[in-house]
């Protein structure tokens, strides 16, 4: 099965790219499968090391108009022939062969506060592609597919979810590495984690209001400069991730956090409590008093703090790019077969 996969959105930095960069690694190992890349980016050239990758420098803004707009060019006049084309969340090429999408999330359209209105612009022209043309779509969590059946005419059938994984690289790492991290980083030696994002979205002046009385680190606004490598070391040096967002299509620092062994609070809304289980503590998002209640909780009750590291250490467990990888080349398998 000769297989075309866009990753270009592996130039960015985020749940997309993460899971875009971890499921072409894992799929490249499938020894069923004949993979051909298509990446494109004007100022970031590919740094990866996946065989098959096809090149271009095309920005964004003129991919979008070729393969959403005009709908002119198939993929197939830049990667060859293929039997299923996955498709990235911001274009869809026309193409002869089967096709696949993942959606992470719907904010542009369930939320379009939140977004820029070109991107909101985008992603209705996309939605009206996919809702034609679509063999499968992956949704990530199933609150995701609940989202999309609620702002699509997609057919509940043609949505599969398929949970995101975690990296190796997030595990309990040793005190030594901890330390020499938070003296290079200038940390202290307990604080909360909290994480920014575009708008409100990630719940911060809560966050700020709640976490009073401690040191507070919010990765992207007071902390900056945390590479990717370095995102373990930033987890495992946290005494708890603080993540009341108001909404996500699947929360990827829940699980890297839990991995990482440390304790977690979010939000009890959307796809949070199902990647979660057990292993984390849930809050109303809007209620800043529940949030410093259970903030102050974790942060002195060490019986507590031991009950979610090993709770949260073993709900990780359950989630891994190779099986996200084994399950997606399972739906490429089921739409062939359907010819």
């Amino acid at each position: 099965m000769r297989v075309g996969f866009d990753i270009s959105q592996s130039a960015y930095i985020g749940g997309v790219g993460t899971y875009t960069k971890n499921l072409a690694k894992e799929l490249s190992s499938l020894k069923e499968l004949e993979m051909v890349f298509f990446y494109s980016s004007l100022r970031s050239p590919y740094k990866g090391d996946l065989k098959g990758v096809k090149q271009f420098k095309l920005p964004p803004t003129l991919l979008e108009f070729l393969f959403n707009r005009t709908r002119k060019l198939p993929i197939e006049k830049f990667i060859g022939s293929i039997d299923v084309f996955h498709s990235s969340d911001w274009t869809q090429p026309p193409s002869s062969a089967k096709k696949v999408t993942t959606y992470h999330d719907v904010i542009p359209l369930k939320y379009p506060q939140w977004s820029h209105p070109k991107v909101v612009e985008v992603h209705k022209r996309r939605l009206k592609i996919v809702e034609k043309e679509i063999d499968m779509v992956i949704a990530v969590s199933e609150s995701t597919k609940r989202d999309l059946l609620e702002v699509s005419s997609i057919p509940s059938e043609k949505i599969t979810v398929i949970y995101e994984g975690v990296g190796k690289e997030f595990r309990v790492m040793d005190e030594k590495a901890i330390d020499e991290f938070k003296k290079k980083k200038g940390l202290p030696d307990r604080f909360v984690l909290a994480i920014s994002g575009v708008g409100n979205r990630r719940n911060l002046e809560r966050v700020k209001e709640a976490s009073k009385g401690y040191e507070l680190v919010i990765l992207g606004e007071t902390i900056k400069g945390v590479s990717q490598e370095e995102l373990p070391l930033l987890y495992n040096s946290a005494s708890v991730l603080l993540y009341p967002s108001f909404y996500e299509g699947f929360g990827l620092p829940v699980l890297e956090a839990m991995a990482c062994g440390t304790p977690v609070i979010t939000s009890n809304v959307s796809s949070l409590p199902e990647v979660g289980g057990d292993g984390a503590l849930y809050v109303d998002p809007d209620n800043t008093e529940e949030i410093k209640e259970k903030l102050k909780n974790v942060m002195e009750d060490k019986e507590l703090q031991r009950e979610l590291r090993e709770k949260g250490l073993s709900r990780a467990k359950q989630f891994s790019w190779e099986k996200c990888a084994r399950e997606t080349y399972e739906i490429y398998k089921q739409i062939l077969k359907k010819e």
